[in-house]
């Protein structure tokens, strides 16, 4: 079996993710993570001809969106993009994000509250409500 060297694997999701989002299959999508902005921004060029392509738009995300719905490490200290054709939908994750922080200011992010964040997410993700719980228990077995 060939190689895929993590460039190309990372273009290769990313085009899929487009086609999806342009689609309507997806309101929004996650590029994968990367280590560094460096990294990231390596990919924006080619990432503005497969918007170009698919008529998509991208949100440069450098605080990455850690809720319950995946394991912690798997996002945390990471950088991305977003993937979207309807603005009302960055608009919905930024204020999804704003809601995290404002309950975490209060000192209302309970366990309760993780939930419903991570599912709400999950929806904006387009996941059905069975990939949202296995994904939500994943991530439980995973943080214990």
């Amino acid at each position: 079996m060939k190689t895929i060297d993590n460039y190309s694997y990372h273009l290769g999701a990313a085009y899929c993710f487009c086609e999806m989002v342009a689609a309507g299959v997806k309101k929004i999508a996650l590029s994968h993570p990367c280590n560094s902005k460096e990294e990231r921004d390596s990919f924006l060029s080619n990432f503005d001809k497969l918007c170009d392509k698919y008529g998509v738009s991208y949100y440069v995300e450098d605080k990455p969106f850690l809720t319950a719905l995946f394991p912690e490490e798997m996002n945390k200290g990471k950088y991305n993009v977003i993937f979207y054709c309807e603005k009302q939908y960055l608009n919905k994750y930024l204020q999804l994000k704003e809601a995290k922080e404002k309950l975490i200011y209060s000192g209302e992010y309970n366990d309760h509250n993780k939930e419903l964040i991570a599912r709400e997410y999950g929806r904006l993700l387009s996941y059905s409500e069975e990939g949202i719980e296995r994904l939500l228990q994943k991530a439980r077995i995973q943080g214990q």
